[in-house]
């Protein structure tokens, strides 16, 4: 129920059900004055917590700006930078939102403290003080009643007109005390409906305002927010990618385990065991083996004690020294021994068979010398190219060990016998793509050499993204013929894979992320090197994703290589393909027009000489920013070859950038 109405002519008759209303008023008008007082309290406790809140944040907002990350290695990554920069774009927001919370604090007082303190003292105040005047008027006016009603009729008839003309006045004067107090009551009543939620309503549109100051600044940090998280995804996984690597190198240090020693000159060294014919049937020593294959000389030294000096005219204890011929894996089902493989030799007539320590081993041995390569792309690109989590998910490791054991590899230079091909049937994508990795990752020698490993891995540290494409492209093409040719035919195929990405998921930052690690790897084992898998990483990425361009320029090369003393305005040379390096099909490359150089004869870039001049056979459009556009009969200067095959840096119109080596003649 509410408060009940007070009538200003019930001031006049000053009646108990009068009283009893303006006791109801008065009652009321002291409970609101009392949650006045403790509003204001709490008021001020509020502002003074975020005061305080405030003050923390800050501090913390300056602990963030003050802090510098330190990552491990000499250069950092895209997503390394982006997270160490983002504690400063933290405090740059926190600093953001309490300039606004400071705004909000200045305002407090006079928004919602002071209106409210003058409003219970000043309107409530003021009903008090009425209450007390029309107590004080309501006691003397009853009192000089009653006195006046006491009067005697006896008296004077002027004395009796006296005191009614006084009591007249007397009762005038309540009845203004009266209906002041009334007035006042109703009026403060009234007045609380407004002088009372104003304030609160400032008070809280200064929060909204805050607030909405703090959503807007979360609009504007939502597209830095989406590419820190993808950075950190990023670090996340290379870290998982690192640890497993740097766990491995820390058990592999702490067993001591032999195979931990330093590289040695050898491409491939250790226990051999090899079958020797006697009477009466065959027995298999072991030998210390060694092979180097620039020279392909094989070597191998007899470790175990016989009773004779000398057996089959080999004196026991000299080392034996072979020119290798070829190397054929010895099928499981054409001997009782297991790891077994068969070699040829300059020197000998017919083959030496030999028993690897286990089939990891072999595979070691075999592809040091060229004996093995894979055959499963083609299979899994034709049935399982969109399969979800593509080479991310393994298989069966029991199945994946017998595909390495008995299908994966065949002899390079010959077709595959019919019992080793790839039964479609047989084996599933999952162990096709764990046995592909399984391949590199065991390689002698990663695909990504270890000579040009620490060339690759400062290119991916350059911080211009063009240049650093540019200088892995030239790498690429200081790999030997047979690792480039590997290197085209696996990053066409992961090419293929990340054109279907929104089926399988495998980005191009996925399949670097792969196969960075088994691509490349570094031949010193330390922590250093473990820190530099992420931009492992990186390298394979520009590869694949520029894949056609690295294509271009081999064939580019390639054609380079030969002499012309005619050219046609078109012309197409054929080029063997590098797709399939088993197979002898010939595709052509259409070139643009070669012109005659320095009569009839091209020079090779190895010849040309830096600071020359020469002039354009013929016009040419650039097609990206670093190259140069000009017309036929242009004059170029400081000329000299650049990092890219077929391309020269030169000088024209006070612009440097590349022109093609076969639109110029030197003058």
């Amino acid at each position: 129920m509410g408060l009940p109405t007070l009538e200003f002519s019930d001031s006049f008759l000053d009646s108990p059900e009068f009283r009893e209303r303006l006791q109801c008023h008065e009652i009321e008008l002291e409970r609101t004055n009392r949650f006045i007082k403790d509003l204001i309290k709490d008021g001020n406790m509020l502002i003074s917590a975020l005061r305080n809140l405030s003050l923390a944040v800050q501090r913390f907002s300056q602990s963030l700006q003050e802090f510098q990350f330190e990552c491990i290695g000499d250069a950092e990554t895209d997503d390394e930078v982006n997270i160490a920069q983002s504690l400063k774009e933290f405090s740059q927001l926190l600093s953001t939102m309490e300039e606004e919370r400071k705004r909000l604090i200045q305002n407090a007082d006079d928004v919602l403290i002071s209106p409210l303190e003058r409003f219970r003292k000043e309107q409530i105040g003021a009903v008090k003080e009425g209450k007390k005047q029309f107590d004080k008027e309501t006691e003397r006016y009853y009192s000089v009643l009653e006195k006046h009603l006491s009067l005697s009729s006896k008296k004077k008839e002027t004395q009796l007109h006296e005191a009614d003309s006084q009591m007249s006045k007397d009762r005038q004067v309540f009845y203004d005390a009266s209906l002041q107090y009334v007035f006042k009551i109703q009026e403060v009543q009234e007045r609380k409906k407004f002088e009372f939620v104003e304030p609160l309503l400032a008070f809280l549109q200064g929060l909204f305002t805050f607030y909405h100051e703090g959503y807007e600044l979360a609009s504007e940090f939502e597209p830095y927010k989406q590419q820190l998280q993808f950075n950190l995804q990023n670090a996340r996984n290379n870290f998982e990618s690192t640890r497993a690597e740097v766990e491995r190198l820390m058990k592999r240090i702490r067993s001591a385990e032999e195979d931990f020693k330093a590289p040695s000159c050898f491409t491939m060294e250790g226990y051999l065991y090899i079958q020797e014919k006697r009477p009466l049937g065959s027995v298999w020593t072991r030998y210390y083996c060694t092979y180097e294959k620039s020279s392909k000389m094989f070597t191998m030294s007899n470790t175990e004690a016989r009773p004779a000096s000398r057996q089959n005219g080999v004196v026991n204890g000299a080392p034996e020294m072979f020119r290798l011929r070829s190397c054929v894996r010895r099928k499981t089902d054409s001997i009782d021994k297991r790891f077994c493989f068969d070699i040829e030799v300059v020197e000998r007539h017919g083959v030496i068979t030999l028993q690897a320590l286990s089939e990891a081993n072999r595979r070691l041995w075999m592809e040091a010398m060229d004996g093995k390569e894979p055959k499963c792309i083609e299979l899994v690109e034709t049935r399982g190219i969109t399969t979800l989590g593509l080479y991310r998910t393994g298989g069966v490791n029991s199945k994946v060990q017998r595909l390495m054991t008995s299908v994966l590899y065949f002899p390079v230079a010959a077709t595959a016998p019919p019992d080793m091909q790839l039964d479609a049937d047989a084996w599933d994508n999952k162990t096709i793509t764990s046995g592909l990795k399984n391949y590199f990752r065991c390689l002698a020698e990663p695909v990504l050499t270890y000579r040009l490993h620490k060339e690759f891995i400062k290119a991916a540290k350059y911080d211009d993204q063009k240049y650093r494409v540019r200088a892995i492209h030239a790498l690429v093409h200081k790999l030997p013929e047979k690792n480039r040719a590997m290197l085209d035919l696996l990053t066409s195929h992961l090419l293929k894979v990340s054109s279907h990405s929104d089926q399988n998921l495998m980005t191009v930052s996925n399949l670097g992320m792969i196969f960075g690690p088994t691509l490349m790897r570094s031949q010193e084992e330390t922590v250093a090197a473990m820190m530099n898998i992420k931009f492992q990483n990186i390298v394979v990425e520009i590869i694949i994703e520029n894949h056609d361009k690295v294509r271009l320029h081999i064939s580019i090369h390639i054609t380079y290589t030969l002499s012309h003393t005619h050219t046609p305005d078109i012309m197409y040379v054929p080029i063997r393909s590098l797709v399939r390096p088993q197979t002898s099909r010939c595709r052509y490359l259409r070139l643009r027009p070669l012109g005659r150089l320095l009569g009839g004869t091209r020079p090779s870039a190895c010849h040309l000489e830096r600071g020359r001049e020469a002039k354009a056979l013929y016009s040419c459009e650039a097609e990206h920013s670093h190259e140069l556009s000009f017309p036929q009969g242009a004059l170029f200067s400081n000329v000299y070859p650049s990092v890219e095959p077929g391309w020269l840096q030169a000088t024209y119109n006070g612009r440097t950038g590349l022109i093609p080596e076969n639109y110029i003649t030197y003058i």
